[in-house]
């Protein structure tokens, strides 16, 4: 093992600077490969001085980072917000195997009545930094009954590992908040002479940190990462599946706000590539087409997209990899409890345990969810079940259909549906996912019992013959079905948990909603779960989060996961919801009608006549120019990212001074935001343009701004990193937009 040091001052006023600096880096130097750990710490005595960390395998893995690019991009980000100190700075420690016998360390310490509070959070933080030290197995502390009187009781692989961590100046960095109370320790050492033997294969057990542990590797959980790592916060996602799904997934239809969010991402035009527009639905009943529409309505931002599930994790899996995180595979969470710091998670590896200090824990675990039954949540009225068993292939299918069509063909009797067949197009010619009715002989492979939701792996597989069926009770007739590439049988579960969060654990996706396969909803709805949260966590992890705007998530995003389960189990079972306003429908499916309205979260002043309110999402329009500029940018340019954006508006009915007034507006929004805003002033094609450094100018030449979001003289929006108006006013009221940033922002870095 090679350990790496890296000191360095910070500039006055930079601390803030290195750290986030830091966070962006970090995440890339873990994915490296060799790495064993990588840490920032700060002297607890001179805040401008901080020591970088890292740990390697062996001396080539060093080699290969300090001759790699992530050193370069860290060198360079920290070059101009250091005080040259020398090449003195770095220095390489080669960690001594030891050779002794294991030895357990005893620490005894009493600590005052009125300071054992402060005692036992710094000792679980202490705890949690000794994750990665060379040589440390693991630790546990008890306290004498009725006393104040603690014992820690440290297990380490030898006692030349112990006294080496001891010399090792890193030491007093890690031990900062149990340093007040080290003067009463009283230590002995003790030699580890027997042992039960322990399990052939098992590994030891180890101890790892982190910000936020993601549970889950599915669409929910990916976006979750994806959202942090790109904001710079550590994160872990570890997931049971040793491989990722090459099909039988349910999830194919990707909304257009979902690909709104991709864009934002980057990762839009990969899943364009990869997928196919759905260009409308027809819908059959007992033969008869009784409707088609088209969904290529020009409104929209994006058509409707068809893209297998294991193609979008696909796609985010390497958007994450690019910002430095892999998903640790055959890692399943056996348990974890939490207090007020932090979330002990603990997981099954590779015939072994390993335990995650984490300050958050976010569940995207699925149908099954793990972190769902360890919060003891259970779902409002009951787990819904459909009766019937539906089974699911992957085939060709030759028949006169319009093209990019979803088909749904129902059978009824007397009014009451009794089969039905779903096919969405794929990429390829001719494909089709279909999903029907299983034939009755599955059930009965069940013993009369009843069947689990989901996929049920213990049912054989339907044949060929079987699709065949479906399509010839249901399909136009001559439609013929060939080459089943893979099929399945599944069982419908609905039903939405009762809160999203508990303490400093959350529940996203198909961990706190299920939704019949109708429309797609599943998927979309957590991916925008994970879009509305992770923002949240990311400001609470940097310290700037106001209180309690981590309870937005549940009161923002339950009632959307109500909504869409209603809708889904309603839809699966009729041909139709609402004929006389189909186009609505298609948008209500699509997620772009989603409000957040109802959140104390957002909020307005003065008077608006139309234009997004308040939690409603920020419609893109285009036509803005701006200076040096050479085409017409959009607004989504302006607000694409990971800030907030605020958007100040002026025409040339404005005063002159209510318009040099934005530039004290600006400093002062970014300061109550501790710089996670970007700030524009949006002109009017014939309004003067003041003379100011500071925010930048554009000008709304097609007003196509002023019209969409119903502004005159002057008046501000404020958008939300998850592109939802999160507050707005009409004149400019800064007073006013100082309240709503204090109920989102509460600190500084």
């Amino acid at each position: 093992m090679i350990r790496a040091m890296y000191r360095l001052r910070a500039r006055p006023g930079a601390e803030g600077a290195i750290e986030a600096a830091w966070r962006t880096v970090s995440g890339r130097i873990g994915a490296l490969a060799g790495n064993r750990r990588r840490e920032l710490l700060r002297d607890a005595d001179d805040p401008r001085s901080f020591v970088v960390v890292t740990e390697w395998a062996d001396e080539r893995a060093l080699r290969d980072y300090r001759g790699g690019p992530v050193a370069a991009d860290l060198a360079a980000a920290f070059r101009p917000l250091r005080q040259m100190c020398g090449d003195e700075a770095f220095h390489v420690l080669e960690t001594v195997a030891g050779q002794g016998p294991p030895i357990r360390v005893e620490f005894t310490v009493t600590v005052p009545e009125d300071r054992r509070t402060d005692f036992e959070r710094g000792y679980a933080e202490v705890a949690a930094r000794m994750a990665g030290v060379p040589g440390y197995v693991g630790e546990e502390l008890l306290r004498d009954p009725g006393t104040c009187t603690y014992h820690i009781f440290a297990e380490w692989s030898s006692e030349e590992a112990f006294r080496a961590w001891v010399d090792d100046p890193d030491h007093t960095l890690r031990t900062g908040p149990i340093l007040p109370f080290t003067a009463d320790f009283r230590r002995r050492i003790l030699h580890i002479t027997a042992r039960p033997e322990t399990v052939a294969g098992k590994e030891n057990h180890m101890s790892t940190t982190t910000d936020v542990l993601v549970v889950g590797a599915g669409p929910a959980g990916l976006t979750t990462a994806v959202e942090l790592a790109r904001r710079g916060i550590d994160c872990r996602v570890v997931e049971k599946r040793a491989e990722p799904p090459a099909h039988a997934d349910k999830a194919i239809g990707v909304h257009c706000r979902t690909m709104e969010i991709w864009e934002d991402q980057g990762i839009v035009r990969d899943a364009m590539d990869s997928g196919i527009w759905l260009t409308g639905q027809a819908v059959f009943v007992n033969g008869t087409e009784i409707h088609r529409m088209s969904w290529e309505l020009p409104e929209l931002p994006y058509a409707h997209l068809g893209l297998p599930q294991y193609e979008t994790e696909r796609i985010l899996t390497q958007r994450l990899a690019a910002l430095g995180v892999r998903p640790r595979r055959g890692a399943e969470l056996t348990g974890f409890t939490q207090d007020a710091d932090g979330v002990v998670a603990t997981l099954a590896v590779d015939g072994g345990t390993e335990t995650v200090r984490a300050r958050y824990l976010v569940g995207c675990d699925g149908a099954h969810s793990t972190v769902r039954e360890r919060l003891g949540l259970t779902f409002t009225g009951g787990l819904g079940r459909f009766p019937q068993l539906f089974m699911l292939a992957d085939v060709d299918v030759a028949w006169d259909v319009p093209d990019g069509h979803l088909l749904r063909f129902l059978h009824e009797t007397d009014g009451k549906m009794d089969n039905m067949l779903v096919c969405v197009p794929l990429r390829g010619e001719s494909r089709y996912r279909v999903a029907t009715v299983a034939p009755p002989r599955f059930f009965a492979q069940t013993g009369g019992r009843d069947a689990p939701p989901g996929f049920s792996a213990e049912l054989a597989e339907p044949e060929l013959a079987d699709v065949q069926a479906a399509f010839d009770q249901l399909a136009p007739a001559g439609s013929r079905v060939s080459n089943l590439r893979w099929s399945s049988v599944f069982r419908i579960s609905h039903g939405i948990v009762d809160r999203y969060r508990e303490g400093r654990v959350f529940v996203a996706g198909d961990a706190a909603h299920l939704h019949p396969p109708a429309g797609g909803q599943g998927m979309n709805t957590g991916i925008q779960d994970a879009y509305n949260l992770a923002w949240k966590i990311a400001l609470a992890v940097k310290g700037v989060a106001a209180p309690g705007l981590l309870d937005s998530y549940e009161t923002e995003r339950r009632p959307q996961g109500e909504e869409v389960v209603g809708r889904a189990v309603r839809l699966a079972g009729t041909d139709e919801l609402d004929r006389e306003d189909l186009k609505r429908q298609f948008l209500q499916e699509m997620s772009m009608l989603v409000s957040y309205a109802d959140s104390q979260w957002v909020g307005e002043s003065g008077g608006f006549d139309g234009g997004p309110g308040p939690g409603e999402r920020a419609p893109d329009v285009g036509g803005l120019r701006r200076r040096g500029v050479g085409h017409p940018l959009r607004l989504h340019d302006l607000t694409r990212g990971t800030r907030h954006t605020l958007l100040i508006y002026a025409d040339d009915s404005a005063a002159e001074a209510d318009v040099l007034v934005a530039e004290k507006l600006c400093a002062d929004a970014r300061a109550r935001s501790c710089g996670e805003l970007d700030v524009y002033l949006l002109l009017s094609p014939t309004a003067p343009a003041p003379v100011m450094l500071d925010p930048p100018v554009l000008r709304d030449q097609g007003e196509e701004f002023r019209g969409t979001y119903a502004v005159a003289g002057t008046a501000l929006y404020l958008v939300r990193p998850d592109g939802h108006v999160g507050f707005r006013s009409r004149p400019a009221d800064g007073d006013a937009l100082a309240a709503h940033l204090r109920g989102v922002f509460g600190g500084t870095r």
